[in-house]
């Protein structure tokens, strides 16, 4: 019979660090200067922007509604069926067409309004693209407020529609809503570039939501992969000298990336979990195997470590006589997230409008720094990712705090103040070639076009 002795429960967490990083905070906020707004001659015309308020405004209940039947009803990565209807209903009752299953994805939707094809010169018009997430995690639900997130998209998307209408002409140029199922489980976005899903754009949108209003915070780099050590067995007791261990080449590996940490840059994470560490503790163990992340803030720092914790676990089967193995992931995983200052510009000036005040890069301190495939479309076309607040600032994404704020009064107003933000950005975009022209010189600026696809060949 199985005895229980000396049942001991884990230590609580100190708060001290996160109540010091809310009080930095504060003081940079109030040390920092404001973010930089459009100016009023630059971006769509005033009157424009002024209906496309009423306009939003007059959907905020049906957007709300939409907001919380997907917060009702939180579906995992790649089987978000029940959202997909919802955004698909609310488009039809708009008379919006769509496309269901796009790209290869079962759960991603795509519909488009505008004026396409070349204008009297033979110059393409303009196109933008709103991207829209709504997948939930495990035994959370909407923990990271993407029933937020998709009600922002389809409104902006809703409003832009509405506007198309009432203008003589229509809008400038093309608006095309993405949906980008699977955020959490998988590079869904990295898919759907793959297919083709984000060509001939001039920039790509999106909100997510947080405790902040913030134009630009980090996101880091990821690349996830798993590693499987191959040794030899034998009996633990009676020939351990015939054995090459699997185990213990995961054990030296682990240490030798605790020991990595040491050399690495504050902007680095690291983190592994041994999903197969043997069988039974009287033969050596023949197989073992990780799942790992390593995550950095730049491109070029994510490469470089990858290369590095790749060495670690190539040193780790050269000390214990091992083989190993590395298996990728089928797509590159999430890239850092670059924001284009224009747009950035554009959503300051609008999110004002709505009482808002967005703070500059560099308040919130990155420690608090997750990941998100917008990454891998910001690295192709002109983009950004703006946060936006759904509660209190002490909210911390992946939890079931946040999942109760994406649900709440202050849940509602950020689906109604981000999309219109999303849809003023799109706008402004549309409607002034100048801006564009200056979404694409900081574009350039900051490195252009990256090779998502083939990054890492080579490691």
């Amino acid at each position: 019979m199985t005895e229980i002795r000396d049942l001991s429960e884990p230590t609580t967490p100190s708060a001290a660090y996160g109540d010091h990083v809310a009080r930095e905070t504060a003081e940079r906020e109030a040390a920092a200067t404001p973010a930089t707004a459009l100016d009023a001659g630059s971006g769509a015309p005033q009157d424009w922007r002024t209906e496309l308020a009423s306009i939003v405004d007059a959907l905020g209940p049906e957007l709300v509604l939409l907001s919380h039947d997907v917060h009702d009803h939180p579906e995992l990565g790649e089987h978000e069926f029940h959202a997909l209807a919802a955004v698909g209903d609310i488009l039809e009752r708009h008379v919006l067409s769509h496309e269901d299953g796009v790209f290869g994805v079962p759960t991603a939707l795509r519909s488009e309004i505008g004026r396409g094809g070349n204008d009297d010169d033979g110059v393409e018009g303009p196109a933008v693209a709103i991207l829209c997430e709504y997948d939930a995690l495990p035994g959370i639900g909407h923990g990271c407020g993407h029933n937020v997130m998709c009600a922002q998209a389809v409104g902006a998307y809703l409003a832009l529609a509405d506007l198309d209408r009432s203008l003589p002409g229509g809008l400038p140029g093309r608006v095309i809503l993405q949906t980008t199922p699977a955020e959490e489980s998988m590079t869904c976005k990295e898919v759907l570039a793959q297919a083709g899903a984000f060509e001939g754009l001039d920039a790509a949108v999106m909100a997510h939501s947080h405790g902040y209003d913030v134009t630009h915070h980090t996101w880091l780099g990821v690349r996830r992969f798993h590693v499987r050590f191959h040794g030899i067995p034998a009996h633990a007791s009676a020939a351990p000298h015939m054995g090459r261990n699997a185990l213990d080449a995961v054990t030296l590996a682990l240490t030798g990336i605790g020991l990595l940490r040491q050399q690495l840059t504050p902007n680095d994470r690291v983190h592994a979990v041994i999903t197969h560490g043997g069988d039974v503790p009287n033969v050596i163990p023949e197989s073992t195997e990780v799942d790992i992340y390593v995550r950095s803030k730049y491109t070029e720092t994510l490469l470089d470590l990858v290369a590095r914790v790749c060495d670690v676990f190539r040193g780790a089967a050269l000390m214990t006589g091992t083989g190993v193995e590395f298996i990728w992931d089928r797509v590159t995983n999430e890239m850092p997230v670059r924001s284009n200052g224009p747009l950035l510009e554009s959503w300051v000036r609008a999110e004002r409008v709505r009482g808002r005040d967005p703070l500059p890069e560099g308040v919130v301190p990155e420690s608090n720094a997750a990941g998100t495939d917008f990454g891998n479309v910001s690295l192709r076309v002109p983009g950004i990712h703006p946060l936006v607040s759904v509660g209190d600032r002490s909210l911390m994404l992946h939890t079931r705090e946040m999942a109760e704020a994406a649900g709440s009064h202050s849940g509602d107003a950020a689906v109604t103040d981000g999309a219109f933000g999303l849809a003023s950005v799109v706008l402004d975009v549309l409607a002034d070639a100048d801006l564009r022209a200056r979404v694409r010189e900081d574009f350039e600026a900051a490195g252009g076009v990256v090779d998502v696809a083939h990054f890492y060949d080579g490691i």
